[in-house]
């Protein structure tokens, strides 16, 4: 037979063979495992988890510095390309022109005999015998903004 409790023995407290004393308030707040089932704390090594977050870091800001490299290469390489076209803007526009060039077409750069230059609407393989200028230099376009792109370089001037 089973006794029941009453509502007399639920006002009472429970003794606890533990020593009060023994026992602490607070247990999940102790810098260390309270009881046997508790999870182990084990101090860290202080020079791994530094040496983890310096190599971390080493392998997160070199890819980022390869990013930027990759970025200025594509710069500098946009740079010199429009270096390139002022370069050969100045060339053309100092060049003898019989003509008003239309943006968009494709015209002709000779050397002459005298090194000035002479810009052409007629392609190299279009000359007759007689050709009014010394090389063919380049294949050129007209670009809106008034520069020029080159198209294609003679075979001597690549």
């Amino acid at each position: 037979m089973t006794k029941k409790k009453d509502d007399k023995d639920l006002g009472k407290e429970s003794k606890t063979p533990i020593d009060p004393d023994k026992v602490a308030e607070n247990p999940g707040l102790l810098p260390y495992a309270s009881n046997v089932g508790a999870v182990s704390i084990r101090p860290e090594d202080k020079g791994k988890i530094v040496g983890r977050a310096m190599s971390s870091m080493a392998d997160q800001t070199n890819r980022q510095m390869d990013q930027l490299k990759g970025q200025i290469e594509t710069l500098a390489g946009q740079a010199k390309q429009l270096q390139n076209r002022v370069e050969i803007s100045q060339q053309i526009y100092d060049a003898d022109i019989n003509f008003e060039p239309v943006p968009g077409k494709v015209y002709f750069l000779y050397q002459k005999k005298d090194e000035s230059m002479l810009l052409s609407m007629i392609a190299p393989n279009e000359w007759g015998k007689k050709k009014p200028f010394e090389s063919f230099v380049a294949s050129v376009q007209l670009l809106s903004d008034h520069t020029w792109e080159v198209i294609e370089y003679s075979d001597d001037q690549k």
